[in-house]
């Protein structure tokens, strides 16, 4: 089975970043999650991660680096991970496709959402390509 890759947003603002809260599938409704998707076949993954960002928030975004690593999802999925901010102009992020809700969290919000059990090590990796990671950490990490 053929690798696919996710892509996943670190949207940020300033200090602040974005998690959006699933609204289906059902047995992903309620946690949080970076916003994104799946690579389409002969897509690019920054192409993608815009792509996402228009469909799933309304945003138009700039995707910036790659944080580095890779996060295994249901198979035969990978979650990457790329920095993004909106573009000057943007409208706000809006919950438009399989979410309910989006949060903007403070580097001492960060663990105050349940985030899904894959994002975790993302977010980890996110905050330390970032820079230091707030105090705390996700229950049981």
């Amino acid at each position: 089975m053929t690798e696919r890759i996710v892509v996943g947003a670190a949207l940020l603002d300033g200090a602040r970043l974005l998690a959006a809260r699933r609204s289906a599938p059902a047995e992903l409704a309620g946690r949080w999650e970076l916003p994104g998707g799946k690579v389409e076949e002969g897509e690019s993954p920054d192409v993608a991660l815009v792509r996402e960002l228009r469909e799933e928030l309304g945003v138009d975004a700039r995707p910036g680096e790659r944080v580095p690593g890779r996060w295994p999802l249901k198979p035969p999925y990978v979650l990457h991970v790329w920095t993004a901010t909106l573009l000057p102009g943007s409208a706000a992020p809006a919950p438009l496709e399989d979410h309910d809700a989006l949060r903007w969290l403070t580097p001492g919000e960060i663990w105050d959402v349940p985030w899904l059990a894959a994002d975790v090590p993302a977010v980890r990796a996110t905050l330390a390509h970032l820079g230091p990671e707030p105090a705390g950490g996700p229950p049981g990490g």
